[in-house]
């Protein structure tokens, strides 16, 4: 136990060194508290800020989901390591790209979330390659990208993997977890002020592949 800990303390000091920056997958904007944004006569504080002068898309997402994309933006808040000159957080949506202080309106909004987010929709997959790509131009190659997200479907994975290849990583006591175990963790972590070892995803899909055979 004790060299597994010194192991595991060894991955995060490594982690440390190396600039690093998250990719944090979407709140899911169908539930009721999506709902209540899109509705274009909700009455909550944030639903009349997105009708009137827009809404940063982070606190939008994080009003949709309390837990877990709180726990995802909190975490990459805290532990992003950018180069310079480099946004440390993204959120993929379904118009690529975006940083959490982006202020989107109630259209912007419906835009977004109405975008299947698939890796074999077209629609959705262009502008995020597009955008993806520009960030591996800006980040350089000596930059970690974790994914902050689902990586059980290609929707996410498929078109990260593609541009960023072995430097896409994914934290290890994610796997098997649920989205509301994963956001304890990240709040857990947040303020304890530990950060989690990551694993390569090409090493974890290819390990999940070997034992299903």
């Amino acid at each position: 136990m004790q060299n597994d800990d010194m192991l595991t303390a060894a991955v995060r000091s490594a982690q440390t060194l190396r600039s690093r920056i998250f990719l944090l997958s979407p709140a899911n904007a169908s539930g009721i508290k999506g709902q209540r944004l899109l509705n274009p006569t909700g009455r909550c504080e944030l639903a009349v800020r997105l009708r009137d002068s827009g809404a940063p898309l982070g606190e939008v997402y994080r009003f949709i989901s309390s837990l877990y994309f709180r726990g995802k933006l909190d975490y990459a808040e805290k532990f992003k390591n950018p180069p310079d000159g480099v946004a440390g957080i993204y959120i993929i949506t379904g118009a690529g790209l975006m940083l959490p202080e982006t202020v989107v309106t109630l259209n912007d909004l419906h835009r977004i979330s109405s975008t299947f987010i698939d890796a074999k929709n077209l629609e959705y997959r262009r502008p995020l390659e597009s955008d993806l790509l520009r960030l591996r131009e800006l980040a350089g190659y000596d930059t970690d990208v974790v994914l902050l997200g689902s990586i059980a479907t290609p929707k996410y994975i498929a078109p990260i993997r593609r541009v960023f290849g072995q430097r896409l990583l994914f934290p290890s006591n994610f796997l098997g977890l649920g989205d509301m175990s994963r956001g304890s963790i990240l709040l857990r972590c947040c303020s304890q002020g530990s950060e989690l070892a990551y694993s390569p995803v090409e090493t974890i899909v290819s390990s999940v592949s070997r034992s299903q055979v």
